[in-house]
């Protein structure tokens, strides 16, 4: 279940299923991404509550270089840049991640037996490159993650509501996962998606339990008030962000 709280009176987006990890999704009012103007004054004074609030220096607060990929790697102490990089999987308590997203489906994943976790940005692109498939898998290779025992939060993003696409971006969503069903529809001759539906199938198929995954209800689209939208909002670069740290 998802729920609200506040870092100096402005609201983040927590989840119930990844309790006992610091984490939460950024909102409008908490935003820490954008290259316009008129937010970068607003985004540096959320920066040092949000670092307060996690107990870290701003050096400390890291994202990747993020360009619709499936590319997943680990954070490092000491290495703040992550070219090509759309996971990142955190496994020490020295520096927190952070991926930003404007429709985007934000995952975070969380291993509370080895006390690890990864946040990953999975646009249409990276869905049809499995990256949320991917990420379990490196966990389990590189920390011997449990799948059975994984978490994971599903952020806001564009909702089966309005995420209408291609022929050809509809066909590559089809083959990232082993069974489609229930996840597309045809309305007034146009296709509709469910990316959250697809990343969650993704994740299942990678061996979470059903129980384990919580999909955000908020639509980036629908509830624009509340998060960003680059379909609605013709190109904002503001973005919301999906946050942890251990």
């Amino acid at each position: 279940m998802f729920y609200f709280e506040k870092i100096n009176g402005k609201r983040i987006l927590k989840s119930s299923v990844l309790s006992g990890l610091t984490h939460f999704f950024t909102t409008r009012e908490s935003v820490i991404k954008t290259k316009e103007p008129d937010f970068e004054k607003i985004v540096q004074e959320n920066k040092k509550d949000i670092c307060k609030y996690l107990n870290i220096e701003e050096k400390y607060l890291i994202h990747p270089s993020q360009t619709h990929t499936s590319n997943v790697e680990i954070a490092r102490v000491g290495i703040s840049s992550y070219p090509d990089t759309d996971g990142l999987i955190l496994a020490n308590s020295v520096q927190a991640v952070y991926l930003n997203f404007a429709d985007c489906t934000p995952l975070i994943i969380y291993d509370p037996e080895n006390k690890i976790a990864a946040v990953s940005h999975a646009g249409w692109r990276g869905t049809a490159g499995q990256i949320a498939f991917k990420t379990v898998m490196k966990m389990k290779d590189e920390f011997n993650s449990n799948p059975a025992n994984l978490k994971c939060a599903i952020g806001p993003a564009i909702s089966f509501c309005c995420y209408n696409v291609g022929e050809d971006v509809y066909r590559k969503l089809m083959v990232s996962v082993r069974n489609f069903e229930g996840l597309s529809e045809i309305r007034q001759g146009n296709i509709f998606v469910n990316l959250k539906g697809i990343n969650k199938r993704q994740l299942i198929e990678a061996g979470l339990k059903d129980d384990n995954v919580d999909i955000c209800p908020y639509c980036t689209v629908c509830d624009n008030n509340l998060f960003f939208s680059y379909r609605k909002e013709n190109a904002t670069t503001n973005r919301h962000s999906a946050v942890v740290k251990l």
